[in-house]
């Protein structure tokens, strides 16, 4: 298997069905050590997730489905009332770990509506239909990430500068990724790209993982701070920015990792196309638009204190740290999901996507 290989193939989320045990790569360990580790507790599932052991809208998803079944075979007892509330409890609690990724919750209902859709069932009945459908969430986004992979392909050419923000490859997904399928795609296929990865700032998601996936890959990626992403596109460098997304709303307002519109907002000015990525499951169609996304706010003190050896201001300064930004539908060129690449007005475009659904 060639390192290209390697690492479309690594398993970011793996359930050993003969252990009967759920592992997970520590991402948050990346790219100094490669480890698993052994979700077994709602409490170290929702830590995982929380803390971005495991990370990306759609991998969450997976994850979570892969939760609600360890969860489930945890709950004891053959009163189906009583097993249906407690794995209802286990989801509202899994799904307050992070509420801007809509995959997290998406996944979780599918799992409670196969519980709902075998009641009367025996015990292990239901717990291999829940299984079973943990395992079709997962096949499902790895054919949606190839197929995601292929249309973002016929937005690019051999040689192209591509900027990306945050991370949406392997990691964040499965196999190819969405905003970085395309490259890896491509780049399987013997192009050649000139990847920009802003390092994004305050987790370091593109340092730490984009840089890591892509220089593996044999990708050509020049790791950049996010305020140089202006000077690069100034250069003429980009011909097209990738970004993944936590969640699209009607509207085709789009949330992804904080410093996504800014990006946008260069992208626009610079006349270089934007284009986001993304499973449908992404898309809320009970959002119309970004102003309804809520926008996780994490520990101020991950801006001062990660990553350094001494506290980069003082104690007493205060610091805002949002998650997510909105980048208006205004500055998206395109979105490309598996079923194609929709263009505005989104609210026509991403409406057709379920049309007879």
């Amino acid at each position: 298997m060639t390192e290209l290989q390697s690492v479309i193939h690594a398993q970011n989320i793996r359930y050993d069905r003969k252990a009967e045990a759920l592992y997970i790569i520590d991402q948050t360990l990346l790219p100094g050590e490669e480890k698993e580790i052994h979700l077994q507790t709602a409490e170290e599932m929702y830590d995982a997730i929380r803390t971005l052991k495991v990370r990306g809208a759609p991998a969450i998803g997976i994850c979570a489905g892969y939760c609600m079944y360890v969860l489930a075979k945890s709950i004891r007892g053959e009163d189906q009332q009583v097993f249906f509330k407690k794995l209802s409890d286990y989801g509202e609690y899994l799904d307050s770990s992070r509420p801007t990724a809509v995959n997290l919750n998406w996944a979780i209902r599918r799992m409670l509506r196969t519980a709902l859709e075998h009641v009367g069932c025996t015990r292990g009945q239901m717990l291999d239909a829940l299984y079973e459908e943990a395992v079709a969430i997962h096949e499902d986004d790895i054919a949606k990430c190839k197929a995601i992979s292929e249309y973002g392909l016929t937005l690019v050419k051999d040689g192209d500068g591509i900027l990306t923000h945050c991370n949406a490859g392997p990691l964040a997904t499965s196999r190819y990724g969405t905003a970085l399928g395309p490259i890896l795609l491509g780049t399987e296929r013997g192009m050649k790209f000139k990847v920009y990865s802003d390092e994004t700032r305050p987790l370091l998601q593109g340092a730490r993982l984009t840089s890591y996936e892509l220089q593996r890959s044999g990708v050509d990626v020049t790791l950049i701070c996010d305020n140089m992403a202006s000077i690069v596109m100034k250069n003429g460098w980009v011909q097209a920015c990738f970004v993944g997304c936590d969640r699209i709303a009607v509207n085709g307002d789009t949330a992804n990792k904080i410093g996504t519109s800014g990006v946008a907002i260069l992208a626009k000015h610079y006349g270089i196309p934007l284009y986001v990525l993304g499973p449908t499951s992404t898309i809320d169609m009970d959002c119309p638009d970004g102003e309804h996304i809520p926008i996780e706010l994490r520990d101020p003190e991950e801006i001062k204190n990660l990553w350094y050896e001494k506290p980069m201001a003082l104690p007493e300064v205060k610091c805002y740290n949002p998650a997510f930004d909105v980048t208006d539908h205004t500055l998206i060129s395109g979105i490309v999901t598996e079923q194609g690449v929709c263009r505005p007005p989104y609210t026509k475009s991403l409406a057709a996507l379920f049309k007879g659904n």
